[in-house]
């Protein structure tokens, strides 16, 4: 069992399911910036270690323009019909 901790209130952590996880991973794989600092650097090892364990997938790069808020609807639909798989990237 996975524990998640919301960081906002850790006083009484709510359970949460974790999402359905692909058993390989094929096709092509969206790295989104979400425009916090230092995101792009986690992002560049991600795209390196993905391209070394999976040479047969396809690795686009995409950012959101402020990550204050929502990425633009363009900019979901666009990169929902361009990759298989999403990695957004959380860093500071």
């Amino acid at each position: 069992m996975t524990t998640i901790l919301d960081p906002t209130d850790e006083r009484v952590p709510v359970k949460r399911q974790l999402a359905a996880r692909a058993s390989s991973l094929a096709g092509t794989v969206a790295l989104l910036d979400i425009s916090k600092p230092r995101g792009n650097v986690l992002l560049d090892q991600l795209e390196a270690q993905l391209k070394l364990r999976a040479p047969g997938i396809e690795v686009k790069r995409y950012a959101k323009p402020t990550f204050t808020k929502p990425a633009p609807d363009s900019l979901r639909h666009e990169i929902r019909d361009a990759a298989d798989v999403v990695v957004e990237a959380l860093a500071d």
